[in-house]
C-alpha cells in the first residue's frame, strides 16, 4: 500500500463475486467477499466514480465549519471519507462514519490507522434509521439512500435536515431510473455497455442484477427533488450526471 497525505491507496483485487454460475442467486450483501473486491467493483460498476468522490470531497471542504460535524452515512470502507480528511488536513475535523456492514467498517478502521487519522473519525455500526444527526455542516449519502427501505427515506432526509446547521450541505449520489420507458431503456442499455466495456461478462451482469433486486431500489430524479424540497432544503441541484447515475447537492441556507 502507498500513502499520500491522509489517503491510503489500496491494491485493487479483481471482482469475481458473480463470475461463476450460481445454482441460486442470494440477495446482495456487503460481506467479507464484497469488502475484499469493493474498489474494483465500484470502479467497474459506477460511472465517473472517481470524479464524483473527488468533487464531493472538495464541496465538503468548502462548506465545512470548524466546530461542526461531517456525517458520512453509508461510509463503507472510507474512500470518500479519506478524501474529505485529505482536503481538510489543516482543519479541526469531527467526522462520523456510519455503516451497517462490519467488514466494511473493519477495512475503514485499518485504513484510518495507517493514515494516522483515527482520532478524526468515529465509526458507528448501525442502521441509518437509528442515527441521530446533530450540528452537521456536511452530510454525505454516497450511493447509500438506494439501499434504505423506501418507506423510511422521507423520514431520514427530514431528520438529516433537522440536524444540520445553517449554510450546510447534503451531498447525495444515487442510481436512478426514468419514468419514461424509452429513456429508461436507453439508460439501461448504456449502463450495460459500460459494464461490458469494463470486463464484466453477461453472466456477471445478470447474476448481480438478480442479487440486487429488492436490495437496491432506485427512484426517479423527480422523487429525490421532491423529497429534498419537502424536507426544507432551499437549493437542490444536479451537479453531475451520467445516464442513470446522478449526484445532487442540497443546501440549507
Amino acid at each position: 500500500m502507498q500513502k499520500t497525505k491522509n489517503i491510503v491507496i489500496q491494491t485493487m483485487i479483481k471482482d469475481k463475486v458473480f463470475a461463476h454460475k450460481m445454482p441460486s442467486v442470494k440477495p446482495f450483501e456487503f460481506n467479507n467477499e464484497v469488502a475484499e473486491v469493493f474498489d474494483d467493483m465500484l470502479t467497474r460498476s459506477v460511472p465517473l466514480y472517481g470524479e464524483s468522490i473527488r468533487r464531493q470531497a472538495e464541496l465538503a471542504a468548502m462548506f465545512h465549519e470548524n466546530g461542526t460535524r461531517i456525517y458520512d452515512l453509508g461510509c463503507s470502507h472510507g474512500n470518500l471519507g479519506l478524501l474529505v480528511l485529505d482536503k481538510l488536513a489543516d482543519n479541526d475535523v469531527c467526522m462520523i462514519g456510519v455503516d451497517n456492514s462490519v467488514p466494511m467498517l473493519e477495512k475503514y478502521s485499518e485504513r484510518l490507522a495507517a493514515a494516522h487519522a483515527g482520532h478524526k473519525v468515529g465509526l458507528v455500526c448501525a442502521s441509518l434509521e437509528d442515527v441521530k444527526i446533530a450540528n452537521a455542516s456536511v452530510v454525505l449519502l454516497n450511493l447509500t439512500l438506494q439501499f434504505v427501505d423506501p418507506g423510511m427515506r422521507d423520514d431520514l432526509i427530514k431528520r438529516i435536515y433537522a440536524g444540520m446547521s445553517r449554510r450546510s450541505i447534503l451531498l447525495l449520489t444515487e442510481k436512478t431510473f426514468s419514468s419514461d420507458p424509452l429513456w429508461d431503456d436507453i439508460q439501461t442499455r448504456f449502463y450495460r455497455s459500460f459494464k461490458l466495456d469494463n470486463g464484466y461478462s453477461e453472466l456477471e451482469i445478470s447474476q448481480k442484477r438478480d442479487a440486487l433486486e429488492k436490495v437496491l431500489v432506485p427512484e426517479t430524479l423527480e422523487t429525490h427533488f421532491c423529497r429534498l424540497e419537502n424536507a426544507g432544503f432551499d437549493c437542490v441541484e444536479v451537479w453531475l450526471r451520467w445516464f442513470n447515475f446522478s449526484s445532487l447537492i442540497a443546501i440549507k441556507k
